[in-house]
């Protein structure tokens, strides 16, 4: 018992027919190969439980991974299948002869009814092993029960309804809670809400279902008896479900049909129902009865009718249902299983043809009844001796060839998602069917999804003359290229160009405008995609010559502004006179190239408008690339054009700053020729030193000299420092002008007092104006009366220049005495120094045994120091240290010298210690002076280096207050110590 549910042997004479072939449907040029790896399984897979019954097995209810058994007279077997090593037995403890009806199990499988052949119903919770006796329900014999699948819980059944062999309908509930004192029965109530009849007699009631759908808190009720169906709608009020179905029952059918009857009958009747994973309620339903199976859709939003696409297949010619009548059915998605007395046969929804027949051995039995868990999915079938179970796997991998036959495309496409090469055989029949239906638009769409031959497809639409279909597919076929596959992009984006073009072509020569004017627009929207850009930028050659072959100049424009080929545009519109368009492209787009190339011609016949769209572009244009343009057309061009050149000239020397000298020295020229009153006033705001000068001065000079500005030439000479030469010149012009200049040396006296001669010279000479000559005396006061007096002619007399002499004479007596004082400061200053030589030789400082050096703190006395003034006190080596940091490297090299120096002097007069040769001892006593002189000088050297000031009070210390207190290539060294 204990492997139930885990071990299963395959079952024996197994039977399965294919009714379709795939090789009737596969497309002959499909580009998929289809080759299977492993055979594929089959859709329903019969698998035995491994279950031999102690006794025979009389009935079989299954839902909610709940099984449940009834075994000989007295034995109900339970087992969850989640726990299938568990079974629960139970006795139910009858000692008449009754026997088990049937049984029903509720969705959530807990409650379990158990309905005898004695007109008694038992109930038993899955939570209890106490089989209950339902007192309200006995004398009538159960038959089907519909249960309640919002309200039914696991102690709970709420609200369900019942149908008996007498056609009535019973509304209970049922609740595993004990009761109060007086009322212990399970059935809380039983109550009779309607009746059912056959030919004006009750009919039993075989098949009873409750489903809640729609809005509006609608309820639907079908029931079946033996020939007929009926269908009850009704609302219930919010919250009031807990009451029940009787008001249903009650409610105005005026809208639904009371029932639908066949002439058949085969002494019962039985419904299943499809429930999607996903949904709450079922979608189809199929009723097995004596004509066939009804089989149709659930639509729970028609008024009239729940049923809706009611179809009925009947039974296959191999079943009578005189002699073997079928025993139950259940429904899946795609097909319904009949179950016969030794055979399963399963008949497909879609078309009614038999797919599936499994016989059963006569070992195991006749087959007594087929159930399907509508949790788990799981279809099962019971015999005397055996159970069997039914995997459905895959059940929709053949639906797509149905819908195809079908003519269902859609559907077909659906069912195929995720298999390309079925799909490619879907879309290629219907391509085909919509091609052979002349809907050669939704033919080429779906033939540019399939593999097969492009050849062959786009031959078969040019044989058809339908340039429209074509150009679709070749569309449809360009958007599912891939990027690496650029010859057929190519291929396809030239092709739909010329079909394009032909097709505008046609258009036009029949004058129908407006859809000339959409497939305009659609052409330009392919000519702009983004999508291919890349394709139509490679071959723009090509398709520019495919516009010009048609004469197409306004579609070329705008494939030359997409493919950003202004210059093509520009050209264009400057062939045809057009200058403001040209000039308004260039503006939009503002390509600096473009600008330089077309500026000439644009310059030529709309000067302003180019010279404002120059400024516009402001720095984004080099002006010095311009010049050629500007020159050209201010030499040969009108008036306008040349004060054109001089307005974009001025905004780029004065609004952009442009320092680039040959910006200045054309404006400068400009100036020179056609506006000599602006000449002056540039040249002084362009400064008055050389290194602010923009332009060439030598050729501002030349330029000023050949138009005969003496002015201007004049402010040149000066900003050149040639100041002879300027007052040369400016005595030419005006006197002012000239003293002016020569006020300009102020550094060279010498140059200056020669100006001022010449200005002398000439007011004496030329202008004979002995008055404005005494004025050049006291303008520079580096000019004498002696220095000017040779230049004054001979019947010249004292009287004009007497105050003049005066005023000399008393300026040299003033002289003289400054320089006695002078004197006789310097004498008194030369005394004090030798009095402070003198005290500084007899000046001395104590040290006392204890002092430490400043930098080491280390007794000072142990090592050659130093003492300074402020009484800081140093060790030799200390203050070696200290100071060499801060001296800068002239003198810390000067100071390596030295120290090289002192160390050779020392060991030269170590070696003089040394025993020497007789011959050589008065060369040795000769040299030892002046070795001795020269290490002292040395040693007063490195003193006036190193000891010139005390470290800590000097101006070392002062310089070095922004240096950091760490070297920097030491800081990090230094960090990590610290860490």
């Amino acid at each position: 018992m204990a492997s139930i549910l885990d071990e299963y042997e395959d079952s024996l004479n197994t039977r399965q027919h294919s009714r379709l072939s795939n090789a009737n449907i596969g497309i002959t040029h499909s580009g998929f190969v289809n080759v299977r790896l492993e055979e594929e399984k089959p859709i329903f897979n019969k698998q035995r439980i491994d279950f031999t019954p102690p006794e025979r097995i009389n009935h079989l209810a299954v839902c909610n991974n709940q099984l449940c058994m009834s075994l000989g007279k007295d034995t109900l077997l339970r087992i969850d299948l989640a726990k299938p090593d568990q079974p629960n037995q139970i006795e139910l403890g009858r000692k008449d002869e009754s026997k088990v009806h049937k049984l029903f199990l509720d969705p959530t499988g807990s409650h379990l009814l158990i309905c005898l052949s004695t007109s008694e119903c038992l109930y038993l919770n899955r939570n209890t092993q106490k089989v209950r006796s339902l007192s309200r329900w006995r004398g009538h014999l159960i038959e089907s029960v519909g249960w309640n699948k919002q309200l039914g819980n696991e102690t709970n059944t709420g609200p369900v309804l019942v149908g008996t062999s007498q056609g009535i309908i019973f509304e209970a509930e049922i609740s595993a809670t004990e009761g109060s004192l007086f009322n212990t029965n399970p059935d809380q109530y039983f109550r009779q809400v309607h009746s059912l009849e056959e030919d004006g007699k009750p009919a039993p009631v075989c098949c009873l279902e409750v489903e809640r759908g729609g809005s509006e808190n609608k309820y639907f009720i079908i029931a079946t008896t033996r020939k007929r169906l009926f269908q009850f709608v009704g609302k219930l009020a919010e919250g009031s479900e807990q009451q029940g179905f009787s008001s249903i029952f009650s409610q105005n059918q005026d809208l639904l049909p009371s029932f639908q009857e066949f002439p058949a009958n085969m002494g019962y009747s039985e419904i299943t129902f499809y429930t999607p994973k996903l949904r709450n309620s079922p979608k189809s339903f199929g009723w097995m009865m004596g004509n066939g199976v009804l089989y149709g859709q659930l639509d729970y939003v028609r008024p009239d009718s729940l049923l809706s696409d009611v179809q009925v297949w009947e039974y296959t010619p191999d079943i009578d249902i005189s002699l073997d009548k079928p025993i139950s059915i259940v429904l899946t998605q795609f097909h319904f299983l009949l179950l016969l007395h030794d055979r399963v046969k399963a008949i497909c929804t879609l078309n009614g043809q038999e797919v599936y027949e499994d016989v059963f051995p006569d070992k195991f039995g006749t087959l007594k009844k087929m159930i399907k868990d509508p949790v788990g999915g799981l279809v099962w079938i019971y015999t005397e001796r055996a159970v069997f179970r039914y995997h459905i796997q895959r059940e929709a991998r053949d639906v797509w060839q149905m819908y195809m036959s079908m003519t269902k495309f859609d559907l077909a496409k659906e069912y195929c998602r995720d298999r390309p090469e079925c799909m490619d055989m879907v879309l290629a029949k219907e391509a085909e069917h919509c091609f052979q239906n002349k809907r050669y638009i939704d033919s080429a769409k779906c033939y540019a999804l399939t593999q097969n031959y492009f050849e062959e497809i786009a031959l078969k639409f040019i044989e058809a003359k339908q340039e429209e279909a074509l150009k679709e597919f070749l569309l449809k076929k360009l958007n599912h290229l891939k990027q690496s596959e650029r010859t057929q992009i190519t291929l396809l984006v030239t092709w739909l160009a010329e079909l394009y073009l032909n097709s505008l072509g046609q258009l036009e020569s029949n004058g129908n405008s407006v859809i000339f004017q959409e497939t305009r627009e659609e052409f330009r929207e392919f000519l702009s995609s983004s999508k291919h850009k890349e394709c139509l930028y490679n071959n723009r050659t090509t398709i520019y010559d495919l516009l010009a072959s048609h004469g197409n100049v306004d579609d070329m424009v705008y494939f030359s502004v997409v493919m950003q080929d202004y210059e093509r545009v520009i050209s264009h519109y400057c062939q045809h006179d057009d200058y403001s368009a040209a000039l308004d492209v260039l503006s939009k787009h503002c390509n600096e190239k473009l600008f330089y190339k077309f500026s000439p011609v644009l310059m030529q016949h709309i000067p302003k408008k180019v010279v404002d769209a120059w400024i516009q572009m402001g720095k984004r244009l080099d002006p010095k690339k311009l010049i050629p343009a500007l020159m050209n057309y201010s030499q040969m061009g009108s008036t306008q054009q040349i004060s054109e050149t001089i307005r974009y000239m001025e905004f780029c020397v004065y609004e952009l700053t442009v320092t680039e000298e040959a910006i200045h020295n054309y404006l400068l020229s400009l100036y020179a020729k056609y506006k000599p009153d602006s000449l002056l006033w540039y040249l002084e705001q362009a400064g008055t030193h050389p290194s602010e000068i923009h332009y060439d001065l030598k050729y501002a000079l030349r330029l000023c000299a050949e138009n005969g500005y003496l002015q201007a030439c004049v402010l040149v000479y000066r900003i050149m420092e040639l100041y002879e030469e300027a007052v040369d010149l400016a005595l030419q012009v005006d006197v002012d002008l000239a003293k002016s200049c020569a006020d300009l040396p102020e550094d060279d006296e010498e140059l200056r007092k020669k100006l001022w001669l010449k200005i002398a010279r000439h007011v004496v000479q030329e202008e004979k104006d002995v008055k404005k000559a005494m004025n050049c005396l006291s303008s520079c006061n580096l000019l004498k009366i002696e220095d000017i007096l040779p230049f004054f002619p001979d019947f010249v007399t004292i009287d004009h220049f007497k105050e003049a002499i005066c005023s000399s004479l008393e300026e040299y007596n003033q002289h003289i005495e400054e320089l006695k004082q002078e004197m006789e400061e310097a004498t008194e200053s030369a005394k004090r120094i030798r009095e402070d030589i003198q005290e500084m030789r007899n000046k001395y400082g104590v040290v006392d045994s204890q002092e430490k050096c400043a930098s080491c703190d280390f007794p000072l006395l142990n090592r050659p120091f130093y003492l300074f003034l402020c009484g800081h006190m140093f060790h030799y080596d200390c203050l070696f240290q200290e100071v060499t940091p801060h001296l800068t490297p002239l003198k810390q090299s000067r100071l390596e010298e030295l120290q090289k120096k002192l160390a050779a002097t020392t060991q030269t007069s170590k070696s003089r210690h040394r025993p020497a040769p007789k011959d050589e001892g008065d060369t040795v006593s000769l040299g030892k002076g002046n070795a001795g002189t020269s290490r002292e000088q040395i040693k007063s050297d490195m003193d006036d280096i190193i000891a010139s000031e005390c470290v800590y009070c000097g101006e070392l210390m002062i310089k070095s207050i922004d240096k950091p207190f760490i070297d920097p290539k030491k800081f990090e060294e230094e960090k990590s110590s610290w860490l």
